[in-house]
């Protein structure tokens, strides 16, 4: 597991295996090589300088594999570190505050439902 920033500096959560966690445990994307993708496919961001999270503008229209994301144990939200110049091309990767709201708005997807057996 390693912990990671988005380019301004902001603690984004973590990287375990293929996946990226934020600080909460919302599964928020999925690495391929050194990019990362969201739930939906899209193109999210990379990683650079090996624990900071940027956006290439030019790589907006890749995309990868859907999946569903999971929810894991939350942890401590490490400091926040001194942003980096922001380079041509680039913006910041997104807030992890962002994968919360998509969570928040599907309170159900998470959640096992056990149906009577009539109903089966």
């Amino acid at each position: 597991m390693s912990s990671l920033w988005n380019w301004g500096g902001k603690y984004f959560g973590y990287r375990r295996g293929d996946s990226l966690f934020t600080y909460s445990g919302v599964e928020a994307g999925r690495f391929r090589g050194e990019d990362v993708f969201g739930e939906d496919g899209r193109y999210l961001g990379e990683l650079r300088n090996n624990n900071r999270l940027i956006t290439n503008l030019s790589k907006r229209s890749k995309r990868s594999n859907s999946f569903t994301p999971r929810k894991t144990t939350a942890h401590v939200k490490y400091v926040d570190y001194v942003g980096y110049v922001m380079y041509l091309g680039y913006e910041d990767f997104p807030d992890p505050s962002e994968f919360e709201k998509k969570i928040s708005a599907c309170p159900g997807k998470f959640k096992i439902r056990l149906l009577p057996i009539e109903m089966l």
